[in-house]
């Protein structure tokens, strides 16, 4: 991903060191052409400027005197919901890192070359592209969680104020939340806990999170929440989060069955499960337009995401293709969110994890969709006979046939 070179980005930096400062400006002096910089000594100078002068993205340093990172970051958060916010900081203390994992997107840690920061922030401004609706932009930059379903975030808190908690069972419980899945992958890639490798799965990322760190999130900071916000009539989360559990497997199973390498097969899964993450943002946080979506799309037998598009101006896959864009999860992961009803519109040329969440989501169980007279997902057979793996769906078929207990198939 590259910012889009017809539009120069803006992107402000804070940090209370004259020497890091001077040292940003420099390494950075080659990007004028593409970013418009400013330098600025402390939060309350940043919320001035900000003020009178729109940017895109902001850098904060975590410890400084007066305002801190994480306080900066969260007046932004509140005040201009549009920026992308990162951290860039050389501390690492625990406390100073869990207080920030609200109001920030995604974290780096100093020293930090010139290429891993333009990248950053280059495909943070990249993102703007997938979204194209500037009050859902704001709403999705807004949010620092989301809600979990009930049953599982009791499941998770009893588990872990029990005397014989196991980590592992609560990375079990994680893996089955949407949520819960994307803000653990969120923190544990992130630069301050020292990860070389990005983690994919879910039970992995609480293990190197570590229990303390989970207790702290969900017990003290209460990062996860239970969901008990209205929802749409005939909406249901629990129905939504089985879909995206049998889609995370079905997809999985197939890219197994293509024998594509580990990174493809953790995508896929990962992808398929979190695919439908624009539908938990859309329901939970905009339920009376969303009621609007469900009634246009029952009365004129139309997909969920082209009654969105009527609505909303996009729909639930850029929605959630943006947030976990915005969180810094893998481009496959992104890009198989963005485009897994319309993959045609995307430009890949061999088998990845868009195309196994594509099918995986066709064949899936959409009873609950189908129950309310929506239409559920279609395979897109131009798509894969331009990859040239019509021929294969007989093959993914009958392999996942073979595991039933990969995923419900139709």
């Amino acid at each position: 991903m590259t910012c889009l070179k017809s539009e120069k980005k803006r992107i402000l930096f804070v940090d209370d060191e004259p020497r890091v400062l001077g040292g940003l400006s420099r390494m950075l002096r080659p990007l004028r052409d593409e970013w418009d910089m400013a330098f600025l000594p402390s939060g309350a100078d940043a919320l001035e400027l900000l003020s009178r002068e729109r940017f895109d993205v902001i850098v904060s340093d975590m410890r400084m005197p007066g305002m801190d990172g994480a306080q900066l970051l969260s007046e932004v958060m509140r005040r201009h919901p549009h920026m992308v916010r990162i951290v860039l900081s050389g501390h690492s203390e625990k406390e100073m890192v869990l207080r920030s994992v609200g109001p920030t997107h995604q974290y780096l840690a100093k020293p930090c070359d010139a290429d891993l920061l333009k990248a950053t922030v280059s495909r943070a401004c990249a993102l703007r592209a997938i979204l194209d609706n500037a009050q859902l932009k704001e709403l999705v930059s807004r949010l620092d969680a989301l809600p979990s379903l009930p049953q599982l975030y009791l499941e998770i808190v009893e588990e872990m104020r029990s005397p014989m908690a196991s980590i592992q069972r609560v990375g079990r419980i994680i893996a089955q939340d949407l949520g819960m899945t994307a803000k653990v992958l969120q923190l544990v890639n992130s630069a301050f806990f020292g990860v070389r490798k990005q983690v994919r799965d879910p039970v992995q990322a609480a293990s190197l999170l570590g229990m303390e760190t989970l207790k702290a999130l969900v017990l003290s900071l209460h990062v996860f929440s239970s969901s008990r916000d209205a929802l749409p009539a005939g909406f249901s989360l629990e129905s939504l989060w089985q879909h995206s559990t049998a889609v995370g497997q079905l997809a999985r199973g197939i890219a197994i069955a293509e024998r594509a390498d580990k990174k493809v097969v953790e995508d896929s899964l990962l992808a398929g499960l979190l695919h439908d993450v624009g539908l938990l943002v859309l329901t939970t946080q905009l339920p009376d337009q969303y009621q609007h979506v469900l009634e246009l799309g029952r009365g004129e037998g139309c997909s969920l995401w082209a009654a969105e598009r009527r609505i909303f101006g996009a729909g639930h896959p850029e929605v959630g293709a943006y947030l976990l864009g915005l969180w810094g999860l893998p481009d496959p992961v992104v890009e198989a969110l963005a485009f897994h009803h319309t993959p045609s519109e995307c430009l890949d040329s061999r088998f990845s994890p868009l195309l196994a969440v594509h099918v995986a989501d066709a064949w899936s169980d959409h009873a609950n969709l189908s129950q309310n007279g929506l239409e559920g997902s279609v395979l897109d057979l131009h798509y894969l006979r331009r990859l040239g793996l019509e021929n294969r769906l007989p093959v993914w078929k009958a392999a996942l046939e073979r595991t039933p207990e990969e995923a419900k198939a139709r």
